[in-house]
């Protein structure tokens, strides 16, 4: 019945001055001659719908996903020794050196080396976070 509301909307009949069953029987009317929302398209019309649900999809999901994956690659591009960084597994360090997809971080008081593969490394810190393991573990 809705549908055929709005067919009858579609096709310009004024639904308020009419009864219910007056509608109800217009809106069919109108249905069987005009043949439904889309027709007038012909095959364009019944794929329409799912050609627009596509669009929005691209819209909605990958655009916003491709941005990201474009300012993570640039982000890991632009590695250079002295960067403080952070890596997927949480380990803060300073990078001491990038050579091809291998990064070296300086991590700890100690200076301790640890080598990751680029892609590893989350983000880059703006402020310094140091650890200085002022205090001792005790049992």
């Amino acid at each position: 019945m809705l549908m055929n509301v709005a067919n009858a909307l579609l096709a310009g009949l004024d639904l308020s001055s009419c009864g219910a069953a007056q509608a109800t029987q217009s809106a069919a009317g109108s249905t069987a001659s005009s043949g439904g929302l889309f027709s007038g398209l012909g095959t364009w019309g019944t794929m329409l719908l799912p050609l627009i649900m596509i669009v929005v999809l691209i819209v909605v999901m990958i655009v916003p996903q491709r941005k990201r994956d474009k300012k993570v690659k640039e982000m890991l591009n632009a590695l250079k020794p002295g960067d403080r960084v952070r890596t997927i597994g949480g380990i803060y360090g300073t990078i001491s050196s990038v050579k091809d997809d291998v990064v070296v971080l300086t991590v700890g008081p100690d200076k301790v080396k640890l080598v990751f593969a680029r892609g590893a490394i989350s983000q880059v810190e703006e402020t310094g976070v140091e650890n200085t393991m002022d205090e001792e573990v005790r049992d």
